[in-house]
């Protein structure tokens, strides 16, 4: 009779990625027996080389949330140009109520941001910038305006194909 050997599991791929929660969103319905809560995660992943991506999910407990919200920022990565430490030009972004305007720094002045912005940027792979939040500081709103605004950031071969120039450095 053959015995039964258990398989060796393979260790977890490493991703490149690294998440970071942003924020935690709890929610409750009162019924009957008293209150039903719910949570919601807000998590920025990125591998600070460029590629960042912003997710959201649901679920009754927290770790199931985050592990949603993961998920979906992993589908939602978007690539960023970047200069150096920094990013080519000052650029701002609306989504919705939120306003974010973010400005390239000297090297050395580090990331001078909120949490919600912060998150975006360090992941992004910014690490000298200056920015400033208008309006809403709703972290969910701020976040999507953050990415909003790296996505229109053009680096200088880009502008120059765009209006069919050569610029002297």
């Amino acid at each position: 009779m053959a015995q039964w050997k258990p398989q060796k599991q393979s260790p977890p791929e490493e991703s490149p990625y690294q998440e970071q929660v942003v924020k935690i969103y709890r929610c409750s319905t009162v019924v009957k027996g008293g209150r039903r809560f719910s949570f919601a995660a807000l998590v920025v992943v990125g591998d600070k080389n460029g590629n960042v991506g912003v997710g959201y999910g649901k679920a009754k407990e927290v770790p199931p949330a985050v592990e949603k919200a993961i998920k979906d920022a992993r589908k939602n990565i978007v690539s960023v140009n970047l200069l150096g430490t920094s990013i080519p030009h000052q650029t701002s972004a609306k989504y919705r109520a939120s306003k974010v305007v973010l400005v390239p720094a000297n090297e050395g002045t580090g990331v001078i941001a909120g949490g919600a912005v912060r998150a975006v940027l360090e992941l992004a792979g910014v690490h000298d910038v200056l920015t400033k939040v208008f309006g809403s500081t709703s972290a969910k709103n701020v976040v999507k305006a953050t990415l909003k605004a790296l996505q229109t950031l053009c680096n200088r071969e880009e502008i120059e194909k765009l209006r069919g120039v050569t610029a002297q450095a």
